[in-house]
């Protein structure tokens, strides 16, 4: 009830700002559970993929996120709180794993996780490398796989922005992918390979272009967080 309230009351909202199309909701299933494999654009992605989709979907999210400032900030905050999303502390050593296996207990109760694979936001508009927690998340929960694309959500709400502005969103849902032809495989190699799979098909979704390094190592390079 409080998720959809949520959507109710800020969804006006964004689709005025944004006009979503979205296109592939029939790949998402009607009950059961599905990794939402997205781009990362901006951080308004986590807010228009759930609008799009009726059922609830659980994005992880910084834990600075849940005590934003601002107008804007506090919007956020309150559809964070409101809609049970998983509140992440990166500072922590075993944040990561902590939430993969968070993730994978949501996933396991039925429900629809949204992943950014990516790890963190795009420093530039381009498509990076995919860590192979996507891999660990799918290996041990068997869950499918939506290979997602946020197309228009950097231009609405860049890095640093401090308001929205108009902008035409849209969101493709690719088909699902399955993995258990590799259970046999080494684990390792097994993670990369479903990491570099799905990073394919969201790079022909999307139309990014595709750089093959970690999106961390470039924002550490440029000193941005």
């Amino acid at each position: 009830m409080q998720y959809q309230l949520s959507r109710l009351v800020i969804g006006p909202t964004l689709h005025l700002l944004g006009r979503p199309r979205v296109s592939g909701l029939e790949h998402v299933p009607a009950s059961g559970p599905a990794i939402l494999a997205s781009n990362h654009l901006s951080f308004i992605d986590s807010m228009y993929l759930p609008l799009m989709i009726s059922r609830p979907v659980v994005f992880p999210a910084k834990a600075e996120y849940f005590s934003a400032k601002g107008p804007l900030g506090r919007m956020w905050a309150a559809y964070l709180r409101s809609t049970n999303q998983l509140e992440i502390d990166r500072n922590e050593a075993r944040s990561a794993q902590a939430t993969l296996e968070a993730a994978a207990e949501i996933l396991r109760g039925g429900d629809l996780f949204g992943f950014y694979p990516e790890g963190t936001r795009s420093p530039d508009g381009r498509l990076y490398r995919g860590r192979s927690g996507l891999g660990w998340l799918v290996m041990n929960t068997g869950a499918p796989v939506l290979p997602v694309a946020m197309i228009g959500t950097r231009k609405m709400l860049p890095p640093g922005a401090p308001l929205p502005r108009p902008t035409r969103i849209d969101i493709k849902i690719g088909k699902p992918m399955e993995f258990g032809h590799l259970a046999g495989d080494p684990p390792a190699r097994a993670r990369r390979t479903i990491a570099d799979e799905v990073m394919r098909v969201i790079a022909d979704l999307s139309g990014q272009e595709y750089v093959h390094e970690y999106a961390s190592d470039v924002k550490a390079r440029l000193g941005e967080p």
